[in-house]
């Protein structure tokens, strides 16, 4: 039996591994960077050791550092999680030489399944259909080129040694495969210092359907059933729900024994992932994932099990407690991925200071985040899992959505309310929806501007006033207040003016929303309850610095900003035509110089951040004057890049 168990990772995945092993009586050691020195995994566990600066490549993938971690606490296994150092088999084999148990595959397992274009090979002799494509050794950009061509349009490039949508490029004609390849053989190359590529067909309309699998050292090697993870934003899952709401019987148990064949093949030993493609009845093999998933909560609540436990349990060298036959589906289950992001800007990310969170205490939620947490742009954008587990679909689809209703976030953008018209699309609800529906249903899924958060900002600002406190601020409002009030809020960069006349208990507000009446109006404790005509109005109002955050519906809009939020990935141009950074980052590609005419729109220069690329656009027509920046420099927020004149 495992004694010590340091997790090599940080965030909700290093909370939810240490809530397990407590309960199954593990010493438990976290490691963590600067930036994460006061993050709650790290006061979560008995014990925590510092591995390096912010910096992921300085830090949680740094090998020596946490190998030196495991000397210093003498930790006998080191959970990976997921991310990071999970599915290095140089990792993994530099835990065995340390004597210390890799919760995990064999390193061999990983190598194999390691490279998308072996992986497909071992598992199409094994028997289990690919997607057809090309997985050639021949990685020359010319012979890319004509492969594509022989593949057919329109086709993936995918990264062979990566995954999370990192290095994978949709490419609908040969005239932008030459520059598609480029990108994402270089956003491959700083994800996973490998620029290897494979092609494949694009299916138009596909289900991602995975299926969880289990193995021990015994021989056992079972399958968990499977997860609908169609639900997707720039290769990225958001939604994941168990079982598949479209997957009958037959095909359950085809996909699983498939599942099973891959994993076989390779003598793999613990918890893993086998991905695959499925239309028209039909399934393809993509890869096979040699960790724990970030979705596995919900292949834990429809089977009332837990495969963090069941991780340690078979690297200790245990059995599997059950076999195939002993599994049965029980209800439904639906997790949704919270993202520090702003959903307008093409769900680019944000950061800042997470001023208030709060989550809803009816469902299952894993976070690592909690208020006060800097979201930076170090590591990955998501803060917490939320996961409702239901009697059938519909149960746990309401569950998921009450709760997302009751979020709170406050301090960054992020994707709550696009989550919750997920949920209530009707293509979602019917279970037919496919890897397009973020894209085919864009204008519907993507949050506008509520009315009513102007309204509850001006109610708010009016009534707070009279009370001493956060709301006490010199900033023209007076505690004698005037029957008719005028004051200027911002929506980003647009001005607000607001007039609010009152008399009693009832109040006229006009905005550029449109005139509102309201009365009963109450405001304590930084909550907002009012009458808005014949509907009821609550909402949470907070006031930092210069800013007012309503947070109404899991929703939260930012107003009164005078300074540009993080998370405004588009070029900012003064009167000058300078183009800044809007957030810290690398220089991954230029693609102009100077004296280049450029259009509006057209892509300036490449920002890397948050692990992603990001492309700084040109705010209006103009040649550039000057150029700042070269391809590999570290800028912070508001460097300027380029100058159109």
């Amino acid at each position: 039996m495992i004694r010590t168990l340091l997790i090599a990772n940080r965030g909700e995945i290093a909370c939810r591994v240490i809530r397990t092993a407590r309960r199954m009586g593990i010493e438990t050691v976290a490691v963590y960077s600067d930036a994460d020195a006061h993050a709650p995994h790290v006061r979560q566990a008995d014990e925590a050791i510092r591995i390096g600066p912010a910096p992921a490549t300085r830090s949680y993938l740094d090998i020596e550092a946490v190998l030196g971690a495991v000397a210093a606490t003498g930790a006998d296994a080191v959970h990976p999680g997921y991310g990071f150092l999970s599915e290095n088999a140089e990792f993994a084999d530099a835990c065995a030489g340390a004597d210390c148990i890799f919760v995990g595959p064999s390193a061999d397992a990983i190598r194999a399944m390691g490279s998308k274009i072996q992986a497909k090979k071992l598992v199409e002799e094994a028997g289990t259909p690919v997607v057809p494509g090309y997985l050639g050794d021949d990685q020359d950009p010319d012979a890319l080129a004509k492969q594509a061509g022989d593949v057919g349009f329109p086709l993936l490039i995918k990264a062979s040694a990566g995954g999370g949508g990192k290095g994978m490029r949709l490419v609908q004609d040969a005239a932008g495969f030459s520059a598609a390849l480029e990108g994402a053989r270089r956003e491959s190359r700083a994800a996973f210092g490998d620029d290897r590529v494979l092609l494949e067909r694009f299916l138009t309309s596909p289900k991602h359907i995975e299926v969880q699998v289990l193995a021990d050292t015994h021989g056992n090697t079972l399958y968990l059933f499977e997860r609908d993870c169609s639900v997707q934003r720039r290769h990225q899952k958001v939604i994941e729900e168990a079982p598949a709401p479209t997957v009958d019987a037959a095909l359950r148990t085809s996909m699983g024994e498939a599942a099973v064949r891959a994993a076989r093949a390779i003598d793999y030993v613990g918890a893993g992932t086998v991905e695959f493609i499925a239309e028209a009845g039909e399934f393809y093999f993509m890869e096979m994932n040699t960790r724990l998933q970030v979705e596995h909560p919900v292949t834990e609540a429809i089977l009332g099990l837990d495969l963090v436990e069941l991780q340690l349990r078979v690297a200790g060298g245990e059995p599997l407690p059950f076999g195939q036959d002993d599994l049965d589906i029980r209800g439904h289950a639906i997790e949704a991925r919270v993202y520090s992001e702003n959903v307008r800007r093409n769900f680019l990310p944000s950061t800042g200071r997470l001023h208030r969170v709060a989550w809803p205490h009816t469902v299952r939620v894993d976070t690592g985040v909690e208020t006060g947490a800097e979201i930076s742009v170090h590591y990955d954008p998501m803060m917490a899992k939320v996961i409702a587990h239901g009697a059938d679909r519909s149960a746990a689809v309401v569950a998921l959505r009450e709760a997302l209703r009751e979020t709170e976030i406050v301090g960054v953008e992020h994707n709550v309310p696009y989550l919750r018209n997920v949920l209530a699309h009707d293509r979602f609800l019917d279970g037919t929806y496919t890897t397009s529906l973020a894209e085919d249903e864009a204008a519907a899924l993507t949050p506008h501007d509520d009315p009513l958060s102007v309204l509850a900002a001006a109610l708010a600002l009016v009534a707070g006033v009279r009370d001493a406190g956060p709301w006490d601020t010199a900033d023209g409002f007076q505690t004698n207040l005037a029957r008719e009030q005028r004051f200027t809020l911002r929506r980003g960069r647009k001005r607000l003016d607001v007039d609010v006349t009152h008399a009693g208990d009832a109040y006229h507000v006009e905005t550029p929303d449109g005139a509102f009446e309201a009365r009963d109006v109450v405001f304590a404790d930084e909550h907002l309850h009012a009458l808005v005509g014949n509907v009821r109005l609550s909402a949470a109002v907070y006031r930092i610095g210069t800013d007012v955050f309503v947070v109404k519906d899991g929703g939260t809009e930012r107003l009164q900003v005078r300074v540009l939020d993080a998370s405004d990935f588009r070029a900012v141009a003064s009167a000058g035509g300078k183009v800044a950074a809007p957030m810290p980052g690398s220089i991954a590609a230029v693609s102009v110089a100077v004296g280049d005419r450029v259009k509006a729109g057209q892509t300036l220069v490449v920002l890397e951040a948050m692990k992603m690329e990001h492309n700084i656009a040109a705010p209006g027509d103009g040649k550039v004057s000057a150029l700042n920046v070269a391809v590999g420099e570290r800028v912070e927020e508001g460097a300027e890049l380029v100058v159109l004149g």
